[in-house]
């Protein structure tokens, strides 16, 4: 029998969780076997708010490449706005070649972003310098008010925050990030050329009823939390439908099984151990494989102003058994599909 394979040219990351120290050694191979670069999350503890801080942690990333990965792997750093965030940081974070985004977390919206933006107001003079040094936001769009529904926290970030700030600064470049409504779909669609979105594989995989398959999944929980079908299926219709507004970012986010399983458990799923095997699983089932390269390989490269690869991977149709769990420094870590079969293998 003929196998079925396709090849595309590398992809890369623009939404990753690398963590440090000993869980960084474990988790980045799973993201540089396949990808070529990745934009790496700042919100470590304490998080990355300087470009001194940016570049040290670019350097631990490099360190703990395996060997026959160091040249093949690229981090692209990013800062983490806050309330006080300097302009002069921001001049200094696009003049280090670096540093290609700051990271917007409205305080307390997920994991580790309690030193996050407490009123957009106050990011103003940065924002403004970012727009005249042509360095992207990256927004995690969801508000944090206690009265607002879980499942409608995009939304009214949209209504509230992100469509007053396009108006206020129309030359600032935004991607809002791991969008999962279709009002968000809707936005970015109609808004300008400089505004972007990452969709993750799991909210292309999965609507809200993965959550509570069974009784309470929490290696399915993620924030934002996974929607309605009619979200799920605008996202599908997004990244498959060739618009160049919308491209790859996993927003992997691994952490331990005990802190997943608890009583408050973190918000975050683990993806990277089959990134770009569960997107093209994603794309088959659309019927749009041949949408794949673009959204995974060009789109992103494009927004960010940087070259698109030039080598590529190829992946075999080929079922095999995602690992019930993988080493994380002493813990466990459980992925995405752990135990089940996945239909796309990296050869």
């Amino acid at each position: 029998m003929t196998s079925i394979t396709i090849t595309i040219t590398r992809p890369d990351d623009w939404h990753l969780h690398l963590r440090d120290g000993e869980q960084l050694h474990v988790v980045l191979p799973h993201t540089a076997k396949q990808f070529a670069r990745a934009i790496i999350m700042p919100n470590l503890k304490p998080p990355v708010v300087t470009v001194e801080m940016a570049l040290a942690y670019r350097a631990r990333i490099l360190a703990a490449l395996p060997a026959a990965l160091q040249s093949a792997f690229e981090p692209l750093m990013t800062l983490y706005l806050t309330d006080n965030t300097p302009p002069s940081e921001i001049i200094r974070a696009k003049d280090s070649g670096m540093i290609h985004g700051a990271k917007l977390y409205p305080a307390g919206a997920t994991t580790n972003s309690d030193a996050g933006v407490t009123d957009i107001a106050k990011c103003y003079a940065a924002l403004a310098a970012m727009e005249q040094n042509n360095l992207p936001l990256l927004v995690h769009g969801e508000v944090t008010d206690s009265d607002v529904d879980v499942f409608d926290r995009e939304k009214v970030f949209i209504d509230r925050i992100l469509a007053p700030l396009t108006r206020r600064f129309p030359g600032l470049r935004i991607v809002f990030e791991h969008v999962t409504t279709r009002d968000a779909v809707q936005f970015v669609t109609a808004a300008s050329r400089r505004i972007a979105a990452t969709i993750t594989a799991h909210h292309l995989l999965l609507n809200r009823n993965a959550l509570f398959q069974g009784g309470i999944r929490p290696h399915h929980y993620c924030l934002p939390v996974l929607k309605r079908e009619i979200h799920r299926q605008a996202l599908l219709d997004a990244a498959t439908g060739g618009n160049p507004k919308f491209f790859l970012g996993t927003d992997s986010a691994p952490h331990g099984q005990t802190s997943k399983e608890n009583a408050c458990g973190c918000a975050g799923i683990f993806t990277a151990h089959a990134a770009i095997e569960l997107y093209a699983t994603a794309f088959e089932q659309a019927g749009a494989l041949n949408k794949l390269e673009a959204f995974t390989s060009f789109h992103g490269a494009d927004f960010y102003q940087l070259p698109r690869n030039k080598d590529s991977i190829t992946l075999k149709k080929e079922s095999w058994i995602v690992p019930e769990q993988f080493d994380f420094a002493g813990e466990q870590l459980i992925p995405l599909y752990a135990g089940n079969p996945v239909n796309w293998k990296l050869v």
